[in-house]
């Protein structure tokens, strides 16, 4: 049996603690409520970084940067394009990295 929390109630818990701390979460891409991938983007300072939920070099579930050197939106897009249950979020908040790892990866 798998123990994992489906990755709708995961999205739904991170925009709702974006909200909670005075910030803005929106879903850019909806995707597969039980197992999509969940990628996302964070906006601080007016640059943008891209993290997504995967396995760590320990095996463990973690939040791993994947921003590309350039055309942040483009690159999302084009994931989406080859995974349509991929989740794309974007979180406006302060810490977003340090509020989406709290959400994401509960080792």
């Amino acid at each position: 049996m798998d123990d994992r929390l489906p990755s709708g109630v995961l999205v739904s818990a991170l925009l709702r603690r974006a909200n909670d701390t005075g910030g803005f979460g929106a879903v850019l891409g909806k995707g597969d409520p039980q197992a999509g991938g969940i990628l996302v983007v964070t906006v601080e300072e007016g640059a943008e970084r891209l993290f997504e939920r995967g396995l760590g070099a320990d095996g463990r579930t973690a939040l791993i940067e994947s921003t590309p050197a350039q055309d942040v939106t483009g690159y999302w897009q084009r994931r989406r394009a080859r995974d349509p249950d991929l989740w794309v979020i974007e979180l406006i908040v302060p810490a977003a990295q340090r509020l989406a790892a709290e959400i994401l990866t509960p080792n």
